[in-house]
């Protein structure tokens, strides 16, 4: 089924930066693509890349530099001279990871093992949100749209301080929940009055609309529903957002993915995993009725699952990904002319990052394609089953079992030829990691090129040492 294009709302590109924040002038050639490819807006969710200062300066990273206050104003003010709005993403509720893994934050916790949810019932926790939300505000110069998170907010009412309240007639965890967004919307309406409030509206899916409209919420935030999946339930996503139409939240967004929402740990982006996210939406777009204003779709490209997560795909890997699924709502398909567009803007031969040809031509429509294609080919040795399973090669379960390494009683001979294969895989591996590296940290903080080796690549290549490292010490007993 066609379906009609997006319909005239904002299509925002999420920015999640708690992870491989690329270098300043990446981020700037990945400003001019997004222009490029028709994007509206960026959603920037800064976390602790934001240059905080005072008492709130030790929620900056520590593994590398932090974006000082000219690089996040030359961010925006390149982005608006692309014709792109900035819209910071501020978490204030869950998600806060960042700010509660820090020893002096951790009494504003809900529950001491879940770092991420703040308390609701401390009120130096919303003074701590308003500072924090102070000073992105201040940072972001005419800033009109701010998105205060509030998704995932884990063990909530689980507290001790909020079992005391629950614990009192009609008290409920939703109304836990509304009352700390509420508070926190208020205060921003009060110290801006024009500012508009997105949030995310997972935490509410559950709430009846009797419960929303007595919540003091309608009026002052915009929900953003978000569903990731290629199957995306089109007809329960519409009757969620006219729950929230006829609650009196008639000004909604939609949220669908582009990359890292595959698994925790995907390393090489599936483009048409995402691409079928896109064509759900649409689906829903089509058939919500007419109060609905949908303001737009914020397509988001997240970095980690949270804060405390590994590396999912870097940016160069799902930009064919972004472009198709931005290609896909604005032809209202993934057609053929949407797929020949996609890949004549990008000047690659396939949409999908593991089927490109590699070429020598300069890759200034695709920032960063000399690393998607190392990702690529490195990913691709490191899930060959001749080196992942390794340990399973006929040869190491003969002749070099754990009982022989143990008992250092082996066939030099075949250990030797175990050796030699062992040492062409490493070598082969260590060339491809060292190109790797060489390419991401033009990109990228050299923490980033480090923390993604030691996920992807050092799991594969340990267990290959040790094999040549206990090979080693067992020739020593058995060879002159």
């Amino acid at each position: 089924m066609n379906c009609p294009p997006w319909p005239k709302g904002k299509k925002l590109v999420h920015l999640d930066l708690k992870g491989a924040p690329p270098r300043v002038a990446y981020l700037h050639r990945l400003i001019e693509l997004f222009s490029q490819l028709g994007v509206d807006g960026l959603l920037v969710e800064y976390e602790d890349m934001f240059p905080y200062k005072g008492e709130l300066k030790l929620l900056q990273t520590t593994s590398q530099p932090a974006y000082s206050r000219e690089e996040v104003l030359s961010m925006q003010v390149f982005a608006r001279s692309k014709g792109m709005e900035v819209i910071p993403l501020i978490q204030t509720f869950g998600h806060m990871e960042f700010v509660l893994k820090h020893r002096p934050l951790w009494h504003l916790r809900e529950v001491a093992h879940s770092v991420g949810t703040l308390n609701p019932h401390k009120e130096e926790g919303v003074r701590l949100v308003m500072e924090m939300l102070k000073q992105v505000v201040e940072l972001h110069p005419g800033l009109n749209t701010l998105h205060i998170g509030a998704d995932e907010v884990y063990m909530l009412g689980e507290g001790e301080e909020s079992k005391l309240w629950l614990a009192s007639s009609g008290h409920t965890v939703e109304q836990l929940f509304l009352s700390h967004v509420t508070k926190v919307a208020k205060a921003i309406k009060e110290a801006w009055p024009n500012m508009s409030i997105i949030m995310w509206d997972d935490m509410m899916r559950g709430m009846s609309q009797d419960t929303l409209k007595a919540s003091g919420l309608v009026g002052l935030v915009q929900p953003m529903l978000w569903d990731y999946t290629p199957d995306l339930d089109v007809d329960k996503t519409v009757s969620l957002m006219e729950k929230y139409y006829s609650a009196g939240m008639s000004d909604l967004w939609a949220a669908s993915s582009f990359k890292g929402s595959t698994s925790v740990y995907t390393c090489v982006t599936s483009t048409q995993r995402h691409v079928d996210n896109h064509l759900q939406w649409l689906k829903v777009a089509a058939a919500l009725s007419a109060g609905v204003n949908l303001k737009g779709i914020a397509i988001t490209g997240w970095q980690r699952y949270d804060h405390l997560s590994v590396l999912c795909e870097l940016m160069p890997v799902a930009l064919p990904s972004l472009a198709a699924c931005l290609h896909t709502l604005l032809h209202g398909q993934f057609s053929a002319e949407a797929q020949s567009k996609v890949t004549e803007q990008l000047g690659i031969s396939s949409v999908e990052v593991e089927a490109m040809e590699r070429t020598s031509a300069a890759d200034s429509l695709f920032p960063g394609r000399r690393l998607a294609e190392l990702i690529v080919e490195l990913n691709s040795l490191l899930n060959s089953e001749d080196i992942r399973f390794f340990e399973d090669n006929m040869f190491v379960r003969g002749w070099f079992s754990p009982y022989h390494r143990q008992r250092k009683a082996v066939s030099p001979l075949i250990t030797m030829q175990i050796q030699s294969q062992v040492s062409v895989y490493l070598a082969m591996l260590q060339q491809k990691v060292e190109a790797v590296r060489g390419e991401m940290v033009l990109l990228y903080p050299d923490s980033t090129a480090q923390e993604w080796i030691e996920e992807h690549v050092s799991p594969v290549t340990g267990p290959l040492q040790r094999i040549t490292d206990d090979i080693d010490a067992c020739l020593k007993e058995m060879m002159p």
